[in-house]
């Protein structure tokens, strides 16, 4: 019988297993997490014949290199970078035939901060509450990867895409981030509201799949002391002490005490997985419904 797994050879910066996410759970205290590039997982996916929600790898940074323990096809997609086959440059954004003991090599982002490699078939480790997404914050499902881990694959369903390469969005040169203020905007003075929506910050290199910390003004508060606990939702902004939004992302908590001043809408979420360190950020407000 095949062997059909994946050796990781070099795990990279942080590499973990995300699908489309564990969502419905938030009541229970469990994040959704799942990829945060929705668009581009889904990609890949279509580009090796695997359904929307089989699981992917996600790269952070400088990206990982596997061996196949059997023939696979894959694609990478998400951040643009470098990919090899045992040294030879293969396509990035297309179906590639990896053949077994071959060491399948993605390389640092050329732009952009997370890349994604589908296999035909889908990483099939054991799904956690629906999902075999990597959890940072809970720990919930597959810890992120290490030198060494092996990673069973699933059966091909359907063939791979006949395309040569598929056509992908440039990593962000600004991050444009409409909002609906509320449901705590009344917690921030007028200027910093003003501010909020007036002035640019840029992308904090603390941003993780957490949330998206940003530099730039403070934002000063109208009210004193904290709120009690509350439901958390994704896209929600939130604003610590020290004045500086953050946007939550796929991992972030279900509940928290800092105001909330602003809810980002969904589709302008994905983004944010490839803005790298000091990209602009706008927040512009919409009306609400």
């Amino acid at each position: 019988m095949t062997d059909r797994a994946l050796v990781v050879v070099r795990a990279g910066a942080l590499t973990t297993v995300q699908d489309r996410g564990r969502s419905g759970h938030a009541h229970l205290g469990v994040p959704r997490s799942g990829a945060l590039d929705g668009p581009a997982a889904a990609l890949v996916n279509r580009l090796v014949g695997n359904p929307p929600e089989a699981a992917v790898l996600e790269t952070t940074l400088n990206g990982c290199a596997v061996r196949p323990r059997s023939t696979v096809t894959v694609a990478v997609g998400g951040a643009p970078c470098r990919v090899t086959v045992d040294g030879r440059p293969v396509a990035w954004g297309a179906p590639v035939r990896i053949p077994e003991g071959a060491v399948l090599e993605i390389g640092s982002a050329v732009s952009g901060v997370r890349s994604y490699l589908a296999v035909a078939g889908g990483v099939a480790v054991d799904p956690v509450l629906g999902s075999r997404s990597t959890d940072l914050l809970s720990g919930l499902g597959p810890p992120p990867l290490a030198d060494g881990t092996v990673l069973p694959l699933g059966q091909p369903l359907t063939p791979h895409a006949r395309v040569d390469v598929a056509p992908q969005p440039a990593p962000p040169a600004e991050l444009v981030l409409h909002v609906t203020l509320g449901p705590r905007d009344g917690w921030f003075t007028q200027e910093a509201l003003r501010t909020f929506t007036s002035r640019p910050y840029r992308v904090s290199a603390s941003s993780n799949r957490i949330g998206l910390r940003t530099e730039g003004p403070a934002l000063e508060r109208a009210l004193p002391g904290e709120l009690p606990s509350e439901g958390m939702v994704l896209g929600a902004v939130q604003v610590p002490p020290d004045g500086r939004p953050v946007v939550f992302l796929a991992d972030h908590p279900t509940t928290g005490g800092y105001p909330v001043i602003a809810v980002v809408r969904q589709t302008d979420l994905p983004p944010t997985a490839q803005a790298a360190p000091g990209t602009p950020v706008r927040f512009i407000p919409v009306r609400r419904h």
